[in-house]
């Protein structure tokens, strides 16, 4: 376990992902790595995140992304309880949060 109550995880993954350079790097780097579901369901999970950063009901989101209302539950839960993972990106990227 490491410090955060979580099990060790592959670093070297983690090492790769930050030598890609392009947006186009990394999607061929994760078309290798994962299947088309698990692609779709990641990028389904962050634009569901952005939404609702961007105060977006749970009606509007599932219409704009087709996303069950359990996953919409489980980012929202991510956002507000999580590692902080989604902020520091929407924090660099410049997404702002909502007023």
């Amino acid at each position: 376990m490491n410090k955060h109550g979580k099990k060790d995880r592959n670093v070297g993954l983690y090492q790769a992902i930050l030598t890609l350079k392009t947006p186009e790097e990394c999607m061929n780097f994760f078309s290798d790595l994962c299947t088309v579901t698990e692609l779709q369901a990641m990028e389904q999970r962050y634009q569901v995140a952005e939404l609702l950063r961007q105060g977006h009901i749970y009606s509007d989101i599932l219409e704009r992304t087709g996303a069950s209302s359990a996953t919409i539950s489980r980012v929202n839960r991510s956002l507000q309880y999580g590692s902080e993972g989604y902020s520091v990106v929407f924090e660099r990227l410049g997404i702002a949060e909502e007023a």
